[in-house]
């Protein structure tokens, strides 16, 4: 009997973040940072890591920067807008979110995430293993496989091979030519003006591929459709190369260097402290080997017990989480207590966030 396959989980890191930061909005901490990429983008992220349980696992994002696809059409995803600036910001968060969960991050310079996934994938299912690229881009049609599959975790929508095969009758890999002919307005690729993603797979089903829709174009009753194939061959040619995900990026990594390790804990809390994710702090912090405590306070009772403890102590480290570094704008929204190593509390009675539990106000914790 043969052992059952192990997956491997390609992330697109990229398409995690936008869909993160339009699910959740108006989310910041006390200080006014936007947090609702890095929260949105941690909880999927880490719902996915609880419901599969994934020993090889990799988040993948688009560099900065043109790739090889703008030296062939300057025009590439020219329509596109700037990244929203508190997006931008929110980017260093999560990357170090997911280097601190100790999964493996990838990016290149000159490439596109798809083309790194692709790549991956492609070296997974070489290697006897099952990928799940997971994605709702419709551009990874083509790269699936008997063995590589698609899953939209939004949607929760699975796209494996025999279900395309049993939608649109020909091999995934033909979708490659369906995007040349249709072009993809989204990435500013231009395809053949009048052709839609239903009449390219039309195309397709009828003649068989790319070459043989030209090859055949006496046989096309439509006389606009066949007039604008003929027009616009060589647009479509390059369409078609812009679409097709390049399976060869060159990569020091392998599959093996895609095992997920042992979480940072500590890292990870202090990050959700400082984006004022009370829940995400609490469940790293509680995770220490190194029996850390740090705990809220939050009610009148517990303020009196801190101060009887730093009383008896004789000596606290207390550190202070404003609004602002300037000492002139900057208002009070907690205070950190500290008597030894590993052990503190912290007392808020400023923050406002979505979620945030009922605290001590400023005026009863003065005294």
């Amino acid at each position: 009997m043969s052992r059952e396959k192990e997956t491997v989980y390609l992330i697109d890191g990229s398409s995690y973040i936008h869909r993160a930061y339009h699910a959740i909005r108006n989310l910041s901490n006390s200080s006014g940072f936007p947090t609702n990429a890095v929260l949105g983008f941690t909880k999927m992220i880490l719902k996915l890591i609880s419901d599969r349980k994934p020993e090889y696992f990799a988040v993948v994002f688009d560099s900065k920067g043109p790739t090889f696809r703008h030296g062939i059409y300057q025009d590439y995803k020219a329509n596109r807008p700037p990244m929203p600036p508190d997006m931008a910001a929110q980017i260093p968060f999560i990357k170090a979110i997911v280097e601190n969960l100790n999964i493996k991050s990838l990016e290149k310079e000159g490439y596109e995430a798809d083309d790194i996934i692709g790549t991956l994938a492609r070296i997974g299912e070489k290697n006897g293993f099952s990928v799940v690229m997971v994605t709702g881009d419709k551009d990874f049609r083509q790269l699936v496989s008997p063995d590589i599959s698609m899953w939209d975790t939004m949607k929760d929508i699975v796209t494996d091979y025999a279900k395309l095969k049993d939608e649109y009758g020909f091999e995934p890999v033909r979708f490659i030519d369906v995007m040349g002919l249709s072009g993809d307005s989204v990435d500013n690729i231009p395809g053949v003006p009048g052709v839609g993603e239903k009449t390219a797979v039309a195309l397709v089903s009828e003649f068989g591929s790319f070459e043989d829709v030209f090859d055949n174009l006496h046989r096309i009753k439509k006389e606009k459709l066949k007039e604008n194939l003929n027009q616009f061959r060589e647009q479509a040619s390059l369409s078609r190369k812009l679409v097709t995900i390049d399976q060869h990026v060159p990569l020091d990594e392998d599959i093996e260097d895609l095992k997920i390790g042992k979480p940072n804990g500590e890292e990870l809390a202090r990050i959700f402290r400082e984006m004022e994710f009370r829940g995400l702090w609490e469940q790293f912090a509680s995770r220490q080997e190194n029996s850390y405590d740090y705990r809220l306070c939050l009610s009148r009772d517990d303020l009196l017990s801190l101060a009887s403890l730093i009383r008896r102590k004789g000596i606290v480290s207390v550190d202070t989480e404003t609004t602002s570094e300037d000492p002139l704008r900057a208002e009070l929204v907690g205070i950190s207590f500290s008597l030894e190593e590993g052990k503190a509390w912290y007392l808020p009675f400023g923050h406002l966030y979505l979620g945030a539990p009922p605290q001590l106000s400023l005026e009863d914790t003065m005294d």
